[in-house]
């Protein structure tokens, strides 16, 4: 899988995260970019996972080749025209952040509930042990604390996106009518929904303003308001959501091993949902 060379001065830059950045085709509406900004192998794992994704049938952008500029490379995928993600959706109209909400956690239930074939994705427990083995802010006690709270979780063999964001989720809609999908799939695997639902709370619950504000497009009142329509939507109107917040604060904290392997810092703010429990 050889990059194509393209000029990035043919797409029109339109967002950026942690790893990268997105861009339009300035002539082609048909054409959208994503560049990474440092891990070149990152782009073709995601391409490699994004092609087994959509040949699923998991509803997700189709991907196309793998690019460069030269100096950086990314995948061009067909671009879906007048998309939102529910995180802008929510920032935008927050008088429907329940509905988004409910509206997401529909899709995700969806998702969790698909089987894969097991020898074409990573298990998640695998990926959770190679990101805590590299990590260099734990200690040897804690790592073999949380590796010993990875392994006693449920065995699944079902979908898990693996970045489970509300900024992950885009739909567009149509005379009243939104069709939704899921982006950025270099971490999809499978597994225990819980691994993919602390992220969902983290996003929702456990940033600081600014974060929420810059990143999500929303306070952290509505995103909380998302994850109080959330919950019961997903896990059902009998369960106790208590416990289950309890339970997902853990799964949240796990994904400080993901926040530390990207940003190359300790991230004390979530550790914490880890101590007392896991170390």
């Amino acid at each position: 899988m050889e990059p194509v060379l393209i000029n990035l001065d043919d797409y029109e830059r339109t967002g950026e995260g942690a790893n990268g950045a997105s861009y339009n085709h300035k002539t082609d509406k048909n054409i959208m970019l994503k560049m990474y900004f440092r891990n070149f192998e990152a782009a073709r794992q995601e391409l490699e996972v994004a092609q087994k994704v959509y040949a699923m049938g998991i509803p997700t952008p189709e991907p196309g080749d793998l690019v460069t500029d030269g100096k950086a490379m990314g995948i061009r995928f067909r671009r879906i025209d007048g998309k939102k993600s529910y995180s802008r959706a929510c920032g935008d109209n927050p008088e429907r952040t329940e509905e988004y909400a409910r509206e997401f956690a529909q899709l995700c239930k969806k998702l969790h509930a698909t089987h894969v074939d097991t020898t074409q994705f990573e298990n998640v427990k695998d990926r959770l042990y190679a990101m805590l083995a590299a990590n260099p802010y734990f200690t040897d006690e804690q790592k073999r604390k949380i590796h010993d709270f990875i392994a006693a979780a449920p065995d699944a063999d079902t979908a898990i996106h693996g970045d489970l964001q509300f900024g992950n989720g885009i739909f567009v809609e149509k005379d009243g009518v939104r069709t939704p999908y899921f982006i950025d799939l270099g971490d999809f695997c499978y597994g225990y929904p819980m691994f993919d639902l602390g992220m969902v709370y983290l996003c929702c619950c456990l940033n600081d303003e600014d974060w929420t504000q810059t990143q999500n497009h929303m306070s952290n009142a509505t995103a909380r308001r998302f994850w109080d329509a959330f919950a019961p939507e997903y896990f059902g109107p009998d369960a106790d959501l208590d416990e289950i917040e309890k339970t997902v604060r853990i799964y949240a904290g796990l994904k400080t091993l993901i926040i530390e392997r990207d940003t190359h810092c300790a991230m004390p703010q979530f550790r914490a949902m880890l101590e007392g429990v896991v170390y």
